[in-house]
């Protein structure tokens, strides 16, 4: 059977009655829903450095530490889910399998790195407590994609699915992806904003003769 005859006999082997489905897609959509409202909530009244006694870097952590544990749980609940769904027998393919497999590990490559580069602040919204990045990450993932993070995340459960014989994972992978690429859209305007307002303020203060609080010199200038 190739991959096309088993696309069109288990594409309808989802058991849609399970409410494990939808707490699933409901955790997937939840997710980026929630760090994009508090992330932006923190950044116009600071309220969550504010609860960590002014520190924005232990507020920034106290976020990442959030957002990873919804992580895990969204990520249980999918395992979860699929894995009381229909399996599709004819995924058993070994090219597909072999393709499922690889698509996983690409993801986790790119997802791990990704954050090895960023680190927490940069991984974890840190931007929008006021830590910025001096420079614009153009190394290895962010070489190949421009969104690895949200990428290889899609590509983690796409690769799950694949190789859990689920089509209802790969229904719930559309919902992945479906939901990264309306969060980009609130996400990257705002972050090239708030990246842009500092780089008028430091515009600011050269035309004013001011660099961090002293005169500049020569050399600044």
């Amino acid at each position: 059977m190739d991959i096309l005859q088993c696309y069109r006999d288990s594409r309808l082997l989802v058991d849609w009655s399970d409410h494990r489905l939808w707490l699933s897609a409901a955790s997937i959509v939840f997710n980026p829903t929630f760090w994009n409202i508090v992330a932006r909530k923190e950044y116009r009244s600071k309220f969550i450095t504010r609860l960590f006694n002014g520190n924005a870097l232990h507020g920034c952590y106290g976020l990442a530490a959030t957002i990873f544990t919804l992580g895990l749980i969204r990520d249980w609940i999918f395992k979860n889910a699929i894995d009381h769904q229909p399996q599709a027998e004819c995924m058993k393919i070994p090219l597909l399998q072999a393709v499922g497999w690889l698509v996983f590990i690409v993801g986790n490559t790119f997802v791990l790195s990704s954050m090895w580069v960023l680190g927490i602040t940069g991984t974890y919204l840190g931007d929008y407590f006021g830590i910025l990045m001096d420079d614009r990450v153009s190394c290895f993932p962010f070489n190949t994609n421009e969104n690895p993070m949200y990428n290889g995340t899609v590509m983690i459960f796409l690769g799950t699915s694949i190789y859990s014989l689920s089509p209802a994972g790969i229904y719930l992978t559309c919902i992945v992806h479906l939901v990264y690429f309306v969060a980009l859209k609130f996400e990257g305007p705002f972050t090239t904003q708030i990246y842009n307002k500092r780089e008028q303020e430091r515009a600011a203060a050269k035309a004013n003769g001011i660099q961090n609080g002293k005169p500049l010199s020569k050399k600044d200038l």
